[in-house]
């Protein structure tokens, strides 16, 4: 059980989180105009999902491309994200949506069970130390046999501050191997892996290595 300053600690690291993508807003799409890597990803999962399945888009954004991808090929979406500002742009973008304000770290029971989820890049703001359990919740709300499309960015750092659009962001990240060994130790399987370099349109924001697991939960 966390401390009183350790959830103290928890509480404003995740304020301070929310407030710099509140201050990002809708110019995150514009310096990242082109996800092919989630398009890919998201195009796999709608092939694989009957209409009407149960999909949790984690770190949802501004909806876009996946929540609107996914609702469009039927299923029914439900995006969380702690950015007020991005729920509200991602509610005007996929109106067929539902999107809650929530921390993918508080994942429970009382969301539901689902047929799918999704993280692109949610995980990357959390200190390292709290991925392996956000990733056993994202196991949790799944159904067995549920599917999971991750992505990552490939470095090998933990909680470290960096500019990004304006703004300061903490993110963590993993070596490939290190990342595909969190997710089989979680209790997924690895049906496909790809990885991606990606260059922003912006100069504020730094190229990359994106990493995405393709993972099937295992009872």
């Amino acid at each position: 059980m966390a401390s009183d300053s350790e959830a103290a600690l928890r509480a404003y690291r995740r304020e301070t989180q929310a407030a710099a993508f509140d201050c990002i807003g809708e110019r995150y799409d514009e310096a990242f105009p082109h996800k092919d890597g989630q398009i890919e990803a998201g195009r796999w999962l709608a092939a694989r999902l009957e209409p009407g399945a149960g999909v949790l888009d984690a770190g949802c954004g501004t909806g876009e491309p996946t929540a609107r991808q996914l609702a469009e090929a039927g299923t029914r979406v439900l995006g969380i994200d702690i950015s007020p500002v991005m729920l509200a742009l991602a509610r005007e973008n996929v109106p067929e949506a539902e999107f809650r304000e929530m921390d993918i770290t508080d994942l429970g029971p009382g969301l539901g069970e689902f047929d799918a989820v999704v993280a692109f890049f949610s995980l990357l703001m959390l200190p390292r130390a709290q991925i392996p359990g956000a990733l056993a919740g994202l196991h949790r709300v799944l159904r067995n046999g549920g599917l999971l499309a991750l992505g990552m960015v490939e470095a090998d750092v933990d909680d470290v501050p960096i500019p990004f659009l304006g703004v300061s962001v903490h993110v963590s990240g993993f070596f490939l191997e290190d990342l595909r060994r969190l997710a089989v130790r979680t209790g997924f399987e690895i049906l496909e892996e790809h990885s991606r370099k990606y260059a922003p349109s912006s100069q504020q924001a730094l190229p990359e290595i994106q990493q995405f697991l393709y993972c099937r939960k295992m009872p």
